[in-house]
């Protein structure tokens, strides 16, 4: 089999839930479609926006399913399968490719800082326990620490399952160090909105980024611009995506404002699974406010 290789844009998507937070697999359908309809190069389910932690092996297994279905084979489906132990990603990545996923969004683990030796063996043991793709997930702001370049470099040298990375750092200091490092052997792949364009110019292959549930065309327009050679278009695009990005992602919280949003738009995605709550109305009014904004025409 070629290697799987991840490039453009990937929505990693929410989990709708009903008002009682339940899982509604018929809005996950609507929500697929919508997506697939808006030419995106992959779907990322059970990631940060899909509220992984929130959900049990068996809710995991149905969201998968669900859109492995949907999608059938149009696009890769990359479906984030990490969690605090070794044991447990294990076992949420042989389900996730018993489903028929493409790859598999690993998150380092949390909780317990792990050492670089820890991290190095928990992403070992994996690959050799499932022969699944690897997409590595560095998200600070949820796990409390980020991965350092040097470790990455040797991480995806030591791994040939590891096809990816997620950097979600927001630093393009080091997403530069990484490319320059790795660029030549993995995809790797903007993990916040406000850098997608920087990554794309230093040679990163893409992004899976939470403002491309609500504006999925915007975000591949972004990168199909750049990768036409419009400068010019493409910082026009990527302004309006960073202010997308400054609303539902570093205002509120992601996971009601991404859902609002796409309420607003018509699609059903759903309540938060608490603790998390809906917007309130102030809150709601300025994410009204910014679909206006960018829906306005260039």
């Amino acid at each position: 089999m070629p290697r799987l290789v991840l490039n453009g844009i990937f929505v990693p998507h929410v989990t709708p839930f009903t008002r009682e937070g339940e899982l509604d697999l018929k809005a996950l359908r609507a929500c697929a479609r919508f997506w697939l309809e808006s030419v995106v190069s992959g779907l990322v389910p059970c990631g940060s926006n899909g509220e992984a932690p929130y959900l049990s092996r068996q809710e995991r297994i149905k969201v998968i399913e669900t859109v492995v279905d949907e999608v059938n084979g149009k696009i890769p489906v990359v479906a984030g399968t990490g969690s605090m132990s070794t044991k447990e990603t294990i076992t949420f990545t042989k389900d996730a490719k018993d489903l028929g996923a493409d790859a598999a969004l690993i998150v380092t683990p949390f909780y317990f800082k792990p050492t670089n030796r820890e991290m190095q063996e928990h992403y070992r043991t994996i690959s050799e326990a499932v022969d699944l793709p690897i997409v590595v997930y560095n998200v600070p702001k949820f796990t409390g620490f980020s991965l350092e370049t040097a470790f990455i470099h040797q991480l995806v040298s030591e791994n040939e399952k590891i096809i990816g990375l997620k950097d979600s750092s927001g630093n393009i200091g080091a997403i530069t160090e990484i490319i320059r490092l790795v660029g030549d052997k993995i995809s790797v792949l903007a993990g916040t909105a406000d850098v997608a364009l920087p990554t794309f110019l230093l040679e990163g292959k893409g992004a899976i980024i939470a403002v491309a549930n609500v504006f999925p065309k915007l975000c591949s327009q972004l990168y199909e611009t750049f990768k036409n050679g419009k400068y010019e278009e493409a910082k026009t695009l990527q302004k309006r995506i960073s202010f997308a990005n400054e609303v539902l992602v570093k205002r509120y919280n992601q996971l009601s404002a991404i859902k609002e949003a796409l309420r607003l738009q018509g699609l059903p995605g759903g309540y938060p699974r608490k603790p998390a709550l809906p917007l309130d109305s102030e809150e709601k009014k300025a994410v009204q406010n910014l679909l206006k904004i960018i829906n306005e025409p260039l």
